[in-house]
């Protein structure tokens, strides 16, 4: 099990091995799996996404009834309207759908987490259509993923109640921007740059949901997470990289979260479930509860 970024570039490059291979093979150890074995788990998971993505039905709402149609929404806007474009739009739809489905209780890909559900598949959905990019590069990039994100589970968190959203929807951005890069050819240490810049852009962002519920504002976080990583893909790819090495990104994400208020550590007490409309929200549920 890799324990740092560094330690996971220095396997791949004293085996000779492209990054996601590296993170293979360390996966088939430390599980006891095989190699064909590992690879279809992880199509599997490739294909739950897109199954996800593909049964998105905007009539329906969560239980709260805070959640559901923005997805279609978003699907409909007409490009002449558009800010972003044609492709940002369609990862905008994809990152609302994936989250909305995670809170209409539908069946996702926890990844890192279920309230960051939205942010990897938003991003590696439109582009594989777009480009035609094959399953197969695919699965190979989602290794290099699940590599950037078992390094900050084992030196920090990935959870909300530990580190804020920082640890979950900036997890799942660092993930994606890293499997990007992987998808269109870069090193590994434009991997590793990527995945620093999506991460310290996200350093500090609170866990405050409404009601406690995985909603308001998790959903739209996934659109922040997905759209950064486009953007620190593209800056690493274009040979920026980041001052702050990965590692003392990842201790530094550790160091923020171990400082926050428990407030605002998915308690549902603090930021923004403590406006007016958040305590009107939790009150209205709490009594609708009993």
């Amino acid at each position: 099990m890799f324990s740092s970024v560094s330690s996971m570039l220095n396997a791949a490059e004293k085996k000779r091995l492209p990054l996601w291979k590296a993170i293979l093979e360390d996966d088939c150890q430390e599980r006891g799996a095989g190699r064909e074995a590992s690879l279809r788990k992880m199509n599997s998971l490739w294909q739950a996404m897109k199954s996800a993505a593909k049964n998105y039905r905007p009539q329906t709402r969560s239980s709260s009834g805070l959640s559901g149609g923005d997805g279609a929404k978003m699907r409909s806007l007409c490009p002449k309207a558009s800010v972003g474009g044609k492709f940002i739009d369609s990862i905008i739809a994809e990152a609302l759908s994936m989250g909305e489905s995670n809170a209409c209780m539908k069946r996702i890909v926890a990844a890192p987490t279920a309230g960051s559900c939205g942010v990897l598949p938003a991003v590696m959905i439109p582009l594989a259509e777009r480009d035609g990019i094959d399953d197969n590069t695919i699965v190979d990039s989602l290794f290099v993923a699940a590599g950037f994100g078992q390094v900050i589970a084992c030196r920090a968190s990935i959870s909300g109640a530990e580190g804020g959203c920082q640890a979950e929807i900036g997890t799942a951005s660092a993930m994606t921007a890293a499997a990007l890069v992987n998808i269109k050819n870069g090193t590994p240490q434009m991997s590793a740059n990527a995945f620093a810049m999506a991460l310290m852009n996200l350093l500090g962002l609170v866990c405050d949901p409404v009601a406690g519920l995985v909603e308001i504002p998790c959903i739209k976080r996934n659109v922040v997470g997905a759209v950064n990583a486009v953007s620190c893909a593209d800056m690493a790819l274009s040979g920026i990289g980041s001052r702050i090495p990965p590692d003392e990104v990842i201790d530094a994400m550790r160091s923020v979260g171990d400082m926050m208020p428990c407030v605002l550590r998915e308690t549902g007490h603090g930021g923004l479930a403590a406006t007016p409309y958040g305590a009107a929200v939790a009150k209205k549920i709490k009594e609708a509860a009993t």
